[in-house]
């Protein structure tokens, strides 16, 4: 018998570790070649391992959550040799390449986001996985609802003998690794009458991405946020005449107008559409706008970009904004479109409320937050008439920018909404 060795290869430019987000062995089990070992997450993509032997599963590096250094031993197979003599050593071999993939959601630069380095782990070899004993036997579900799993949620579920339709989804309806775990931690029973178990969910994946992203803006940026109203009556009677007319073109919604107005408005406020080095203490301002769009995903907030803003017209803005949502939402992004932006833009739409403090997206230097548009009395001329209003909020890096600017930003940029001719003749 020989041993070969996985190592986990090198898996991006300069990614020097990589997170388990599944590992689909155990020791023991009997793996045929190409079989899916474990899918590694780095800073901005999901990557699958395949085996390229079969063999018999004899080491793994660690479990969901644990990150392993590039190079380091991932899972060890022991392989049938052509001619291995009783007492030989071990044969250890390397993995060739793998190939790299989409984006893989169980369903979100939020955020995700710009990452710093996570701390290199050298994680224990795992035991041997139990069997679940305490799990009950699977049992016709109630009903014909169909239950929301990954295919790797599925399979895990089948291979520890759980009824997924008994398992309780912690967020939204799709069940995830995490409500598995507290199904047998509590024996997927709950632990009294109308009085729900306590549950703990191990943060792992894109939510760990987000919160450590999070973490880190938070503890490095100074934010300052500046929040002003705008009327909006204009632009939106401007955008019901525009579709009126659209033919074959997608339905505009406000915020490609709001984009075209934003990348007018940074031509004279370029240190907002810039990026920061704290590192080098350089400011790079962009000379073009890639702008992140923050979408909920399942997976949590992510960030496709819109690239090159000031280039397209409000009804390609449309069609590639609904693009890259779908396609953040589905897991198809690649990591090339969750990348790069030099500003970002981040609204909850009808639930934006009266106002935010959006939280930059480093190394950004801000972060701009349209609220939902509703109708209140205002007075004009004297008169007070039902007007059509939107509350928009600024955050700023105020190492970079001052107060001043991102004030006098919002305010032409308020101009240019509230007159929106000069949003596409100035």
């Amino acid at each position: 018998m020989a041993t070969f060795t996985f190592n986990l290869p090198d898996i991006g430019e300069g990614i020097a570790e990589a997170e388990i987000v599944a590992m689909h062995v155990k020791i023991g089990d009997r793996i045929e070649e190409d079989s899916r070992i474990a899918d590694m997450m780095t800073d901005k993509a999901t990557v699958e391992m395949e085996s390229p032997v079969s063999g018999t599963v004899t080491k793994v590096a660690g479990v969901e959550g644990d990150v392993i250094a590039i190079g380091s031993m991932l899972v060890e197979i022991e392989i049938e040799g052509e001619s291995s003599d009783a007492g030989a050593e071990p044969v250890t071999e390397t993995a060739p390449q793998p190939k790299p993939e989409t984006i893989e959601v169980e369903t979100p630069k939020a955020p995700p986001v710009e990452e710093s380095a996570a701390v290199v782990a050298t994680p224990a070899p795992a035991p041997a996985a139990p069997k679940a004993a305490a799990a009950p036997a699977p049992t016709p579900a109630h009903g014909s609802a169909k239950v929301l799993a990954s295919p790797v949620v599925r399979q895990r579920a089948r291979d520890l003998g759980i009824d997924l339709a008994k398992v309780r989804p912690t967020e939204g309806t799709r069940i995830r690794h995490a409500d598995l775990d507290a199904y047998l931690n509590y024996g997927g029973t709950r632990s009294g009458p109308g009085r729900a178990a306590d549950e703990e969910i191990r943060v792992i994946g894109m939510r760990k991405r987000i919160a450590q992203n999070m973490a880190e803006s938070k503890r490095n940026i100074p934010h300052f946020t500046y929040v002003e109203e705008i009327d909006v009556t204009a632009m939106e009677d401007m955008r019901s005449q525009m579709n009126a007319g659209r033919g074959d073109r997608p339905k505009l919604t406000a915020l490609p107008i709001l984009i075209a107005a934003i990348c007018k408005t940074l031509r004279d406020y370029p240190m907002l559409n810039a990026r920061y080095d704290d590192e080098a203490n350089v400011v790079t301002r962009s000379g073009a706008v890639h702008l992140g769009i923050a979408t909920q995903t399942d997976a949590g907030l992510m960030v496709p970009v819109l690239r090159g803003a000031e280039c397209l017209s409000v009804w390609d803005m449309a069609s590639e904004i609904a693009r890259l949502a779908d396609a953040a939402r589905s897991g198809k992004a690649k990591s090339e479109e969750l990348s790069g932006s030099t500003l970002t833009l981040t609204s909850l739409g009808p639930l934006g409320g009266i106002a935010t403090t959006p939280v930059i997206n480093r190394p950004e230097v801000a972060i701009i937050g349209p609220n939902k548009i509703v109708e209140r009395p205002m007075v004009v001329d004297g008169q007070v008439v039902i007007r059509k209003m939107m509350n928009l909020s600024i955050s700023c890096d105020h190492r970079v920018v001052d107060g001043y600017d991102a004030a006098s930003f919002v305010q032409a940029l308020k101009r240019r909404i509230e007159t929106p001719i000069y949003i596409f003749a100035d």
